[in-house]
């Protein structure tokens, strides 16, 4: 066990270290930079002043010295600063990190809450009409974007009681602020709750047929026992998988609605970063959410053996 959590934080880090290159590159290959924006914004024609910004910005330096400058700083906590602010990109970043954290936990509450039971009902009462009509409810989901959908709830919001649930004034409380965000949350976990209702639905009936299950039947467990005590907890192994990627799907998914819903959250943030060519934002922000993917990973990694006593990883 102690070997194989060792290779896994290894190949984490590995994995990060290929990201923060990959991130890097990537972002400079885009036409452009914050020196080239400044100075059309601001009318320079002067050639030696658009210099002296690049070089103030440390654009004039080699990438590769770019490269280490920036990883290092990561490994001291020193973010760098941000170009268009001028202020330390930690500074700019941490308090928007809670918001975007109560967001994305909340719609996948939202998505485990619904997604789970209601795959299990769906395939307990297989083939009947409240079978269909879930059914039909999880491609709903999966078809909706979540940005149309958010537009939709804000136009019904309007119409039906005259308010506009939006981010306006910072929450008196934690309770208002929940409230605030349910519903972007909800408009964001409709598709992650539909998604795992259909998983949950097929990985159960496969289960159901299994020779235990009608092992346990003629023995004379009742049908609760059956589904919830004998089928659920195997069916659950590729549940807790996408619901793992559904966790790390989450931050890319709130962009469009931190946006709409006027939520300043790290990921409308990052959006502005990227039209701003703000690149201690754009590769400090990326690389969080590379870190929380990775992370998230190797949590469903050790779920697995709280859920299959069966899983067993040799030293």
């Amino acid at each position: 066990m102690g070997a194989y959590l060792t290779r896994r934080v290894l190949l984490m880090g590995l994995t990060l270290l290929g990201m923060s290159v990959l991130i890097f590159v990537m972002l400079r290959l885009v036409p452009g930079d914050i020196a080239d924006i400044l100075v059309d914004s601001a009318g320079i024609v002067d050639v030696d002043e658009k210099a002296r910004i690049v070089k103030e910005l440390g654009l004039d330096k080699p990438l590769f010295e770019q490269y280490l400058h920036w990883l290092g700083g990561l490994f001291q906590g020193d973010l760098g600063f941000a170009y268009v602010s001028e202020r330390p990109a930690l500074e700019e970043i941490a308090p928007r990190i809670p918001v975007s954290a109560k967001l994305a936990l909340l719609a996948l509450i939202y998505s485990v809450i619904l997604g789970v039971p209601l795959g299990v009902i769906s395939a307990v009462r297989q083939n009947t009409g409240l079978d269909y009509m879930l059914r039909v409810v999880s491609l709903s989901g999966l078809s909706l974007p979540s940005f149309w959908l958010a537009l939709l709830i804000l136009m019904a919001s309007v119409q039906w009681f005259g308010v506009i649930p939006i981010y306006t004034n910072e929450p008196r409380s934690l309770v208002d602020e929940i409230l605030l965000l349910s519903i972007p949350a909800a408009a964001v976990g409709f598709r992650s709750s539909a998604l795992i209702m259909r998983l949950t639905r097929s990985s159960m009936l496969e289960v159901l047929r299994q020779d235990y299950i009608r092992t346990a039947r003629s023995k004379g467990a009742s049908q609760t026992s059956v589904n919830y005590e004998h089928a659920l907890r195997n069916a659950l192994l590729p549940v807790v998988t996408i619901i793992g990627i559904e966790a790390a799907f989450l931050i890319g998914g709130l962009i469009v609605t931190e946006t709409v819903f006027n939520i300043p959250g790290v990921a409308r943030f990052l959006v502005e970063a990227i039209l701003w060519r703000d690149y201690p934002i754009v590769q400090n922000l990326v690389m969080l959410i590379a870190f929380i993917t990775v992370v998230v990973n190797f949590l469903v990694d050790m779920a697995y053996m709280a859920l299959d006593p069966r899983i067993k990883y040799a030293d």
